[in-house]
């Protein structure tokens, strides 16, 4: 069982930058490890992905924005967001997949974190 909890939301001003954190309490090197968002009235879409090789992928709205990247040894997800846009503002989830390959469905994801709330104003 793998547990996530996600940190590093917050409110910051449109260009700005944030990073967020996701620590699992599993050993989660082959899973594959994803940040997904959620605004109000929308469906959960997926940001980031990170496969168990470490080859990340990208929704085209975040691409050359953001950068998802993971420490093994710290058990440690991370979303690097720069150039921030209102529309990037969500409920931000970190999520994990058993077998190591990424997909873009969230139902098909095992773990989720509670999430972490970015605003950009």
């Amino acid at each position: 069982h793998v547990q996530l909890v996600e940190s590093g939301g917050g409110s910051v001003q449109a260009g700005g930058s944030l990073r967020l954190s996701c620590a699992a309490s599993g050993y989660t090197s082959r899973y594959c490890m994803g940040w997904f968002r959620q605004a109000p009235g929308k469906e959960r879409e997926g940001v980031a992905y990170i496969n168990s090789a470490e080859r990340p992928g990208y929704a085209d709205s975040v691409r050359g924005r953001f950068t998802i990247s993971k420490d093994n040894a710290k058990n440690t997800l991370y979303l690097q967001m720069n150039s921030l846009k209102p529309e990037d503002t969500a409920m931000y989830y970190c999520a994990a997949r058993s077998g190591g390959y990424c997909v873009v469905e969230a139902t098909r994801y095992d773990y989720w974190g509670q999430g972490t709330q970015v605003t950009v104003s």
